[in-house]
């Protein structure tokens, strides 16, 4: 009895080895048959689109030591006028030689010590809008911080127009416009409910830009970007004197201000959203398909 109870369990073993061994086996198999690398970004998406990156941090990084030279945002023309006033970070001395920083916007107000308006940097305090790791350089310099972001809307621009003309003669533009099948209203809900519960294709269709992917990317190429280099360009007085009009569309320099800095803001909430997806999708595959263009799919999903 024992021997037989033995010889079971050595069996049940067995099989199990055996069916694990089939399924790796499987999955082994699986290489040439399941899974295929395709190239899914060209040179060209792949080197404009690191420019971008690093265009885009330090533009972002530059522009907050801007702001930090007046941390307040207007409406209209006239700077300096709080009945106008929609955004604002600054900081209190309390009564025992302490330092509050806090936000505004629009009549709320919230206590930000530590991080806006009063921040500790190396055991010290900064008494800033934007902490020092935040900004370039990271010290107060309005001059050097203004000259990085000039070279890096430059940057910006040229190899924006790079892009589009790559994107044009290769084609790369055409995959980003929606389809009318992903315009309707079925199309748009399924994709946005498989977002929110972060359930990504990996088969062939993964090669191919979703609806909520193409409107979102048109909306950057096409109106966030142009509108950050057109108020950009409202609010230098030299590059006004070819475009003296070109306040007056956003209310004034004040209101370009204001424009831009909103618009640098849904920029960085684009780029957070893109990032949690790139994650959720499959951080290496993402990745190296935007450094080397490989990218694996899984026909069985």
């Amino acid at each position: 009895m024992r021997n037989r109870m033995l010889l079971v369990l050595r069996l049940t073993a067995a099989l199990c080895l055996a069916i694990e061994s089939a399924k790796a086996a499987g999955r082994d198999l699986e290489g040439p048959t399941l899974r295929r690398v395709v190239v899914r970004h060209d040179l060209a998406t792949r080197l404009t689109h690191w420019i971008n990156t690093l265009a885009l941090s330090l533009l972002l990084m530059s522009g907050l030591q801007i702001f930090n030279a007046h941390p307040a945002l207007y409406r209209g023309d006239t700077g300096y006028d709080t009945s106008r006033g929609v955004f604002e970070i600054g900081t209190d001395t309390l009564s025992d030689g302490a330092s509050t920083g806090w936000l505004r916007v629009g009549s709320h107000r919230w206590i930000t010590t530590g991080f806006l308006g009063v921040s500790r940097r190396e055991g010290e305090e900064q008494l800033q809008a934007f902490p020092g790791w935040l900004t370039i350089p990271s010290w107060r310099d309005l001059a050097a911080g203004r000259r990085w972001h000039f070279f890096f809307a430059w940057v910006l621009v040229f190899n924006g127009l790079v892009y589009i003309i790559a994107g044009l003669t290769t084609g790369h533009l055409r995959t980003l416009l929606p389809t009318r099948q992903q315009l309707t209203t079925q199309s748009l809900l399924r994709t946005t409910w498989d977002h929110l519960r972060l359930r990504f294709p990996h088969d062939e269709r993964a090669l191919d830009y979703n609806i909520l992917q193409k409107l979102s990317y048109l909306a950057v190429i096409f109106i966030l970007v142009p509108i950050m280099l057109l108020t950009g360009w409202s609010m230098s007085p030299g590059l006004d004197s070819f475009a003296p009009w070109l306040p007056s569309i956003f209310g004034g320099r004040q209101g370009a201000r204001l424009v831009h800095f909103v618009t640098a803001n849904l920029l960085v909430l684009f780029v957070l959203i893109h990032l949690f997806a790139v994650v959720a999708a499959g951080l290496w595959n993402e990745l190296r398909s935007m450094i080397t263009g490989r990218f694996v799919i899984r026909d069985g999903d």
